[in-house]
C-alpha cells in the first residue's frame, strides 16, 4: 500500500512538472511568435518602401535639373533608411540566436533586404551620374532635352521590373521603338552585335541605363567630329563666309530647335577692327570654342 502511495505521489509530481514545462514552452512560443511578428512588420514595411522607391527613381519627371535634385533628395532618404535596416538585422540576429528559423508572417530575410537596399543605393548613384551626363550632353553637344527625355522614357517603358537595366531582347525592342531597323530574330545579327560590342562588350547579358544613354548620346552627336568642322559648317551657311551669322541664316539652314539652341547661346558679334558690335550678328566662332572647351 505504501509503495502504491509513493508511486501516486511521484506520478503527481511528474504531471505537475510536465504541466509547468508545457506552460513554460507555451510562454516561449508566444514570445517567439511576437518576435516573428515584429520582424515581419519591419521587414514587410521596409520591402514596400524599397519597391516604391525603386519605381519613383525610375519614373523621374520634370526638367533634367529637377530630376537631378529629386534623385539627390531620394539618395539622402535611402542613406537615412540604413537605421531601419539595422533594426531589422538586429531582430534577425535575435531570431537566429533563439533558433527561430521559420516565419509565416513574411517571406523576406535580412540578407535579401540588405542586398536590395544596396542595389537601390547603387541605382540612385547610377541615375544621378546619368542625369549629370545628360545635362552635360545637352549643354555641350546640343542634344535637345526633348531627345534625352525620349531616350529615358523609352528605356523606362521596356524596363518592366524597374531594375535600371535591360536584357538584350528588351534593349533590341527599345532600339526598334526608337526607329532602328533591327529584325526580331533569335540568331546573332551583325548590326545589333556591333551595337552590343559598344554597350555590353563583356556580354554580361544586360545594358544599364548609363550604358544605354551614353550610346544614344554618342549616336546623336557622332557626326560632330571637331570644332573646326562646326566652324566650317557655320561659315558655309553665311552669305559672305564671315565670322558671324544672323538669326535669319540660322533659321533658314537649321531646324527650329537647333536654331533656337544656337541663338540662345551665341553672343553678339564684335568687329575686331572697330570694337563695335555688328547689328544682328551672332558670334559662332566664340560659340564653337565654348562648345568644345
Amino acid at each position: 500500500m505504501e509503495a502504491l502511495t509513493d508511486t501516486w505521489r511521484n506520478l503527481q509530481s511528474i504531471i505537475a512538472q510536465r504541466d509547468a514545462e508545457l506552460a513554460q514552452e507555451e510562454v516561449r512560443q508566444e514570445e517567439n511568435d511576437k518576435l516573428r511578428k515584429e520582424f515581419a512588420r519591419f521587414a514587410n514595411s521596409f520591402y514596400q518602401w524599397l519597391t516604391e522607391s525603386r519605381q519613383q527613381m525610375m519614373e523621374g519627371s520634370g526638367t533634367l535639373e529637377e530630376q537631378l535634385a529629386a534623385i539627390g533628395i531620394k539618395a539622402h532618404e535611402v542613406a537615412g533608411r540604413a537605421s531601419e535596416l539595422k533594426k531589422i538585422e538586429d531582430l534577425g540576429a535575435i531570431l537566429e540566436e533563439k533558433l527561430i528559423l521559420d516565419n509565416r508572417y513574411t517571406e523576406h530575410s535580412t540578407v535579401g533586404l540588405a542586398q536590395q537596399w544596396d542595389q537601390l543605393n547603387q541605382l540612385g548613384m547610377r541615375i544621378r551620374h546619368n542625369l549629370e551626363q545628360q545635362i552635360q550632353a545637352r549643354n555641350q553637344s546640343g542634344v535637345s532635352e526633348d531627345a534625352l527625355k525620349e531616350f529615358s522614357m523609352m528605356f523606362r517603358h521596356f524596363d518592366k521590373d524597374k531594375t535600371g537595366r535591360l536584357d538584350h531582347n528588351a534593349f533590341k525592342s527599345c532600339l526598334r521603338a526608337l526607329g532602328y531597323d533591327l529584325p526580331m530574330v533569335e540568331e546573332p545579327e551583325p548590326e545589333f552585335e556591333a551595337i552590343l560590342n559598344v554597350v555590353d562588350p563583356n556580354r554580361d547579358g544586360f545594358v544599364t541605363l548609363q550604358e544605354y544613354m551614353a550610346f544614344m548620346i554618342s549616336k546623336e552627336t557622332e557626326n560632330v567630329q571637331s570644332s573646326e568642322e562646326i566652324e566650317l559648317a557655320f561659315r558655309a551657311i553665311t552669305n559672305q563666309e564671315r565670322d558671324y551669322v544672323t538669326k535669319e541664316e540660322l533659321y533658314s539652314n537649321l531646324s527650329k530647335e537647333m536654331a533656337d539652341y544656337c541663338i540662345a547661346r551665341m553672343k553678339p558679334y564684335t568687329d575686331p577692327r572697330t570694337g563695335q558690335q555688328v547689328t544682328g550678328a551672332l558670334d559662332y566662332m566664340e560659340f564653337t570654342r565654348t562648345l568644345f572647351s
